[in-house]
């Protein structure tokens, strides 16, 4: 993944509305959910919820999937997870300096 790439996808997270429904999806799992049960949920109107699931679409985070004259959304799993992979894959790379405690640190008397 590339650094625009995870930029896109946190900054469409980082809104209190589109993070809930993400979450909201993550917890239905590959089922998904009907636009129109998501706003339900959610309490907000059925044009707001389809603006926010159409952002976390464009980044890649949600699919959409017509069913009838639904559209059910759902995580996309593999690429929910390549943004964990992203931000954890320079974990611990480099060594910390040594944390000396304070209580073995031994005062020199003049």
């Amino acid at each position: 993944m590339e650094i625009r790439e995870a930029v896109q996808r946190l900054g469409a997270l980082a809104h209190e509305t589109r993070l809930s429904v993400f979450r909201l999806l993550v917890r239905r799992g590959p089922l998904g959910l009907p636009a129109g049960e998501i706003a339900a949920r959610m309490g907000i109107s059925p044009p707001n919820a389809s603006f926010h699931l159409a952002e976390l679409a464009r980044v890649g985070l949600v699919t959409a999937k017509r069913d009838g004259r639904s559209v059910i959304y759902s995580v996309d799993f593999a690429a929910s997870l390549g943004l964990v992979d992203y931000l954890k894959e320079n974990c611990c790379a480099e060594e910390a300096e040594p944390v000396v405690p304070l209580n073995s640190i031994t005062r020199r008397k003049k």
